[in-house]
């Protein structure tokens, strides 16, 4: 699939749809809706070129915040600060959803949509698994964007 044709990515368990991408508001905000799937999340990771906050709409998930485990369902706004290390987890037995925000964006986006297996746009069924990530490149990306892997 083009990943000029969807707004819906897959990554490590999670899809992420851009909802209001940076580029659509002058790179001042993006916002990501993300779903996912009972035991997966996001690595360990820090950035210096976006803030971010996450706001948990359904499910549980964890998060590890500057190596503080921090447990949130919905309702919860999770800020991490610029730079610090994070990383989060659904521990639930269900898909869990929570909207990523970030400013001004421009990092994450970049991140998810090129790391990201493009899917179908507002898809919400998780795509068979294709084999291991191929972490180096993925670190690679994520490092071309602003954002280090610590993985």
């Amino acid at each position: 699939m083009d990943r000029t044709a969807t707004d819906t990515f897959h990554m490590f368990g999670n899809l992420l749809r851009f909802l209001s991408p940076s580029t659509s508001n002058g790179n001042k905000l993006s916002i990501v809706e993300c779903r996912t799937r009972p035991g997966a999340g996001a690595p360990p990771n820090r950035h210096a070129v976006d803030d971010e906050c996450f706001c948990v709409l359904s499910g549980e998930y964890e998060f590890v915040l500057d190596g503080r485990v921090e447990t949130h369902g919905p309702g919860s706004l999770v800020k991490v600060p610029n730079g610090k290390p994070h990383l989060f987890t659904n521990r639930g037995t269900t898909d869990a959803r929570m909207l990523i925000i970030t400013w001004p964006g421009t990092a994450h986006d970049a991140f998810f949509s090129r790391a990201g297996e493009p899917v179908t746009s507002g898809t919400t069924s998780f795509p068979e698994a294709k084999g291991a990530p191929d972490i180096p490149a993925i670190k690679a990306m994520a490092q071309n964007c602003g954002i280090e892997l610590l993985i």
